[in-house]
This record gives C-alpha cells, sequence and structure tokens, in this order.
C-alpha cells in the first residue's frame, strides 16, 4: 500500500507541474514553462518506478514534458529500455513506444507502435494517425490528424485543466517542427 500511495502523491506532483507549464505556455513564459515541464517528466519517472506493473502512462507523461520541455532524449532512450522491444499489445504501452521510436529517429518502430495503439479509443487513433505521418512525413495527413486531435481536445475543454493527455498536440507539433512538418493548428495549445 505504501508503494501505491508513493506513486499518487508523485502523480499529484507530475500533474501540477505539467499544469504549471501549460499554464506558463498559456501566458508566453517559455522559460518557465521549460522549468516546469522538466521537473514534470522526473516526476512522471519516478511516478511511473513505484507505480504497479503496467502503468504506462506514466511513461507517455515523462515523454510528452521532456519534449516540451526541448529534450527527451535521454528519457526516450529509458522508455525504450524500460518496456522493451517487445510487441506489447496495451496500446498505452505502444502510444510510449512510439513516442519513444521517433524521438530517436526509428520510424519503423514508430509505424508498428502506432499500428499497435488502434486497438484502444478514438483518441488512440486519431494519435496513431498523426504517429504514422509524422514516421512517414506526410504533411497534410500530419495537419489534419493534428487538427482533429485539437478539435477532440477543444470539444472536452482539457486544454486548460492541466491534464496530461491535453497536450498531446502541442508534443506532436514539436516533433513535427522537429522534421520541418507543422499543422499550423489554431488552439490556446499553441500560443502565438
Amino acid at each position: 500500500m505504501e508503494q501505491v500511495a508513493d506513486h499518487r502523491q508523485l502523480m499529484r506532483a507530475a500533474i501540477e507541474r505539467d499544469g504549471d507549464g501549460q499554464s506558463s505556455l498559456l501566458e508566453g513564459d517559455q522559460g518557465a514553462a521549460r522549468e516546469a515541464f522538466t521537473a514534470a517528466a522526473e516526476l512522471y519517472r519516478r511516478s511511473w518506478e513505484a507505480a504497479p506493473p503496467g502503468s504506462y502512462g506514466r511513461l507517455v507523461g515523462m515523454l510528452k514534458s521532456a519534449i516540451l520541455a526541448g529534450s527527451g532524449e535521454a528519457e526516450a532512450e529509458y522508455v525504450r529500455v524500460a518496456l522493451g522491444q517487445g510487441e506489447d499489445p496495451s496500446p498505452t504501452a505502444s502510444y510510449a513506444q512510439a513516442i519513444a521510436a521517433l524521438i530517436v529517429g526509428d520510424d519503423d518502430g514508430a509505424r508498428r507502435s502506432a499500428a499497435r495503439m488502434r486497438a484502444g479509443s478514438g483518441a488512440f487513433g486519431r494519435t496513431a494517425d498523426a504517429i504514422a505521418a509524422l514516421a512517414d512525413r506526410h504533411d497534410d495527413q500530419f495537419a489534419q490528424s493534428l487538427r482533429a486531435i485539437v478539435e477532440d481536445f477543444s470539444q472536452r475543454e482539457q486544454f486548460l485543466t492541466g491534464v496530461p493527455m491535453a497536450d498531446t498536440a502541442l508534443m506532436l507539433e514539436r516533433l513535427g517542427n522537429r522534421r520541418g512538418m507543422s499543422a499550423d493548428v489554431e488552439s490556446p495549445l499553441f500560443p502565438r
């Protein structure tokens, strides 16, 4: 029970720092956002280490925060070692593997993981579409998928609540920018 309590405490702290980072982005303070996202990535990693087996979502949160902080390579390698190169069928584990693969330039691995994500909800499917488009460097498909993600989050009004899933679009946009791709979407997630 103590391990679960530690995990929950760390998760709460990670989500709070993640929300701080999003708020700083909305206020245009990139420095404060980077600091908050860096701290959130570390807290997500620690929460995953304290979590019951199968809590892969913590690894996704870690990667998102690291990417938004302007880094992610060390975290990507951590995920690849933690999850291995196996064919874990769970959509959340596949999501973490797909993002880690994109970060290190393993486009084939990203495509395979994205295909496994499609067994999840519609949100997983939209994210899988964006990941596959990034791996294939299909600008139009990437833009269309990212707009669908933003529209979904905007309808649910999650983009201002600090829910870690809400920064999916911004994370993918940052990954796309590294490849010369951009969806140029309009959303509170993308302060101009």
